[in-house]
């Protein structure tokens, strides 16, 4: 709002109110952007340009989870909920696929912010609805955002640390007031929340987890339950928002069906016998060796790679160190040091991986050479906080020979590790307080076993014990709430416009919540300035500056094992399956997938007790 209709509002009678609320309706906008910058969508868009316009509605889409489920509930702390239960909700704008950080209107028909960014407002469009026919309203609003900062999982108070209140002003306008006005990303980041039915929750526990189908006004509902085992979704005919253009092309399979398993070797196997349609491909391996089947050889099975423009983030061996082992970095870099990338890209990986030299992969986020001058700005004033290498050095990985002998790098390491007081001791390597050094390595996947076998071998020559300890999902899970490892493997995926959600990988106040993915447990308060520094930029070049030194800092600290990456997405699909010419440069784009109108009725499914 104007400073100049703040003015008239105060002095204006009841009359002029009235006239101007449509004037302030007016003065709203159809789309977000970061900066302010122009939407690449005007506001009479008819549809998005990945998508198929006139695709048809028909089908079922099977899919694969992993391990299992026993919650319905997918906001808060507790059980593990169903794959792709966020497809019951609509929040209040849609991110665009093809843009860094572009907001739509969706529950919202207009958002509002104010000139110095110190709120914002959405408008709520009057025929929204939930799936029982009752209005989507600001109250709704205001309920799912006071439930998620009281009992939802903690990424939630991070993401609106600086929220003060929500305010429904009235049925359909609802405001969110900021503690500080320097927070460009914050209204982005609330048009992405899921509205929950405020009658709904009335008399049920919004903290409890269970299987109680639960009421939402998205495209689909939950149709069966089989728990643990699958769950179907079915499609909502008279859908609220069908024919708004951020929808069109979307949401066209009559239903989707998951079935879980418990090995992803097994759900490969039922892929390729037709038991499911759809599978994104992690493992190099499976990729290059996995599918020469008659399916894949007649055309039945197409094997895909899509261009992934998105940064890739960093996947590595992350190390706790809320453990006193982890807590020197001379330890972290000695153990990275034992990593033989080289041979295990060549051994296992069929040469199909780069190496990941940064925490934002894959984009101009990424620190390279040595701090330039945008960066230098803003690392000076904590430079009595960081270690020297940030300024002088370059961060690099480890490389080898791919022959499977890395001498060069043991004697470093060893080097580091006396330096840290560690020793050998009668062949077993002790640390500085004379204890025989003994790591687990906590899997939920029998797939990180073959790659973890050779580190632990190249580990045992200097003495260190390495204990690979796999167990269920849920098992996994609890351990992960509860920081009960000492490493794992973890991946912080990035954005093209990083915000928020860095405080919830790197912030101190994060590193004691649990369920926070602040795994590694940093608690500094050099990278808390440079995290609320990249949250507070004011422009696109500030951003980039900022998340540059950031980088910079983390890769200094050696707080994970870099692993690796690849640019494209690598997905296998049945032919019953059709997807629009152009694919999204920041999603594969599954909902804007189609089942063909020819395509022969599907076997069904085996069973899921694998």
């Amino acid at each position: 709002m104007t400073p100049i209709l703040r003015t008239l509002l105060a002095s204006a009678g009841s009359a002029l109110l009235l006239s101007l609320s449509s004037l302030s309706l007016a003065a709203g906008q159809h789309a977000l952007t970061l900066y302010g910058e122009p939407a690449k969508y005007p506001a009479s868009f008819k549809h998005f340009d990945f998508v198929n316009p006139d695709a048809p509605k028909g089908g079922e889409l099977r899919q694969s989870g992993f391990g299992g489920f026993d919650s319905l509930n997918p906001f808060i702390n507790k059980g593990v909920a169903a794959d792709d239960i966020g497809l019951i909700y609509d929040t209040l704008t849609r991110h665009s696929l093809d843009e860094p950080f572009t907001e739509y209107g969706l529950l919202a028909e207009k958002i509002e912010v104010a000139p110095d960014h110190s709120w914002v407002r959405f408008y709520l469009r009057p025929q929204a609805r939930f799936h029982d026919g009752q209005a989507v309203t600001a109250a709704d609003v205001v309920f799912t955002f006071d439930a998620l900062m009281k009992d939802g999982a903690p990424q939630y108070k991070a993401y609106y640390a600086d929220v003060a209140k929500a305010t429904a002003e009235d049925a359909q306008r609802v405001r969110f007031d900021f503690k500080r006005s320097n927070n460009r990303e914050l209204p982005l980041i609330l048009g992405q929340l899921p509205v929950l039915p405020k009658h709904w929750w009335s008399n049920r526990e919004f903290n409890k987890g269970n299987l109680e189908i639960p009421l939402g006004s998205g495209p689909y509902k939950v149709a069966d339950v089989a728990a643990g085992r699958s769950i179907r979704y079915e499609r909502v005919k008279d859908y609220w928002g069908n024919d708004l253009a951020v929808n069109r092309g979307f949401y066209n399979f009559d239903s989707i069906l998951i079935d879980y398993y418990r090995d992803t070797t097994v759900a490969l196997e039922a892929l390729k016998a037709g038991q499911f349609d759809y599978w994104l491909e992690v493992s190099a391996k499976n990729w290059a060796s996995a599918y020469d089947v008659p399916a894949v050889k007649d055309g039945r099975l197409h094997k895909e790679e899509i261009t992934n423009h998105n940064p890739t983030g960093m996947q590595g061996f992350v190390f706790n160190i809320r453990r006193p082992l982890f807590q020197d970095p001379r330890v972290r870099e000695a153990l990275g040091l034992l990593f033989d990338f080289e041979w295990t890209n060549k051994q296992l990986f069929n040469g199909a991986y780069t190496r990941t030299h940064s925490y934002f992969e894959n984009s101009e986020l990424a620190a390279s050479g040595l701090p330039g001058s945008d960066e230098l700005k803003i690392l000076e004033p904590l430079r009595a906080k960081l270690d020297p290498k940030v300024f002088n050095s370059v961060f690099e990985v480890p490389r080898s020979d791919a022959s499977g002998i890395i001498r060069e790098q043991q004697r470093r390491a060893y080097q580091l590790l006396q330096e840290a007081g560690w020793k050998i001791v009668d062949d077993k390597m002790v640390d500085a307080d004379g204890k025989p050094v003994s790591l687990e390595f906590l899997l939920a996947q029998t797939d990180f076993e073959r790659v973890l076998l050779p580190y632990k071998r190249n580990l045992a020559d200097l003495g260190i014990e390495l204990v690979i300890r796999r167990v269920d999902v849920s098992q996994y899970i609890n351990r992960l709430r509860s920081r009960d490892f000492d490493m794992i493997v973890g991946g912080f995926g990035q954005s093209s416009s990083p915000g928020n959600e860095q405080r919830e990988y790197w912030h101190s106040a994060s590193a004691d919540n649990p369920g926070s993915r602040n795994f590694i447990g940093l608690k500094d308060p050099a990278v808390d300035s440079l995290v609320e520094g990249l949250i507070n930029a004011d422009s696109r070049q500030s951003l980039v500056a900022h998340t540059r030194a950031l980088d910079r800092v983390l890769l200094a600290g050696h707080y994970v094992i870099p692993n690796w990456h690849i640019k494209t997405w690598r997905v296998a699909y049945w032919d019953r399956l059709q997807h629009p010419e152009v694919t999204p440069l920041y999603d594969v784009g599954l909902m804007t997938w189609w089942a063909k109108a020819d395509a022969p009725v599907a076997p069904a499914p085996a069973s899921t007790e694998q």
